[in-house]
């Protein structure tokens, strides 16, 4: 019996989609920024499953100039993956600036991330009370960590919508109370996108986690990259649908038939099983994992590699934009002659 060899890597996708950037995040960029007066505390969130791969430069540069809290998020779906010295790295990452990991549906950790808030507020002693803005990508898990504060802070229900796409919250939400002694309010935001992703691979990790829309980037390509990604973390991980294998095809055809996702005559519904998979992923239900790798040299090899793949994108566009061009030109020589 053959043995099993998972690709040892995946390739850059040239025509994959590289910007989920709208008009509402742009609008909330802004309107954020002229709030900075008004604001005590930042608390950017990020998701755990992807540290890199989830930060928004654009966050650093306008809303410079105040106290942020980093709070990475979903802790849960990457259970056993962290060790303490990578926890170490990435605090280091952030310093001076406080780093926290949190899970909403643990007590502790919203407490942790709720004392941390009272104490800037206690600092701050503003009359009116202390308002405190959270942001991050889309879908990092913003609004339920404004809810899980509000559950523990003041013992009341949720107040931010929250939703498995992103998009759920599009404009700058009123202030909500999440704690009386001393006051503290929250303002929920719109999760907000990078302009441009240069890196494929980093626009595949962020459709994975849900930062993008599902409609967004291809679902079986989504789902392809996954089964990449399994393969590297453990192949066993989805043995009850599939022996190991490196075809998304087959893979999807497979589990298609086994859970009725059939389209008229029987073919099997490759896109909807796409989808069903990636969300059992997203779930912790096909193995909890970290997509991005945290080591002491990680970031800056990730800088670099974004770097890398932005100038390799430029060059393709001015080669493509050249020959464009000659072609054009070819022709109206060939016009000319003809004439």
């Amino acid at each position: 019996m053959a043995v099993f060899v998972p690709r040892p890597s995946y390739p850059q996708l040239d025509s994959l989609v590289r910007s989920y950037f709208l008009g509402h995040h742009r609008a909330a960029l802004t309107e954020m920024s002229q709030m900075l007066s008004s604001v005590e505390l930042i608390i950017e969130c990020r998701d755990h499953r992807v540290p890199l791969s989830s930060r928004n430069p654009m966050f650093e540069k306008a809303l410079s100039g105040r106290e942020r809290l980093m709070v990475y998020t979903k802790r849960d779906l990457t259970q056993g993956t962290l060790i303490k010295s990578q926890k170490a790295v990435i605090t280091k990452w952030h310093a001076p600036n406080e780093v926290m990991f949190s899970d909403v549906n643990n007590y502790f950790d919203v407490k942790k991330i709720l004392s941390y808030a009272r104490k800037t507020a206690k600092q701050v002693d503003n009359l009116t009370g202390s308002r405190m803005l959270i942001v991050g990508m889309p879908n990092v898990g913003k609004s339920s960590l404004l809810n899980a504060l509000r559950r523990v802070g003041v013992q009341r229900k949720k107040a931010a919508i929250t939703g498995g796409q992103p998009g759920v919250t599009r404009k700058i939400a009123t202030s909500v109370k999440v704690s009386e002694d001393p006051l503290i309010y929250l303002i929920d935001s719109p999760g907000v996108f990078v302009p441009y992703v240069p890196n494929s691979e980093t626009m595949l990790k962020l459709a994975l986690v849900g930062c993008v829309k599902d409609t967004i980037v291809p679902p079986v390509t989504v789902a392809d990259y996954l089964l990449y990604r399994m393969n590297l973390h453990d192949p066993n991980i989805y043995k009850k649908f599939h022996e190991p294998t490196n075809n998304i095809l087959d893979f999807l055809a497979k589990i298609a038939k086994e859970t009725g996702r059939l389209m008229k005559g029987g073919e099997p519904n490759l896109e909807a099983t796409a989808l069903w998979i990636v969300g059992r992923w997203r779930n912790g239900l096909l193995g909890r994992f970290m997509l991005d790798p945290v080591d002491e040299g990680a970031y800056q090899r990730w800088l670099e590699e974004e770097e890398s793949a932005g100038k390799s994108n430029t060059r393709l566009k001015k080669e493509a934009k050249a020959e464009r061009l000659e072609t054009r030109r070819s022709r109206s020589a060939a016009m000319a002659e003809t004439a």
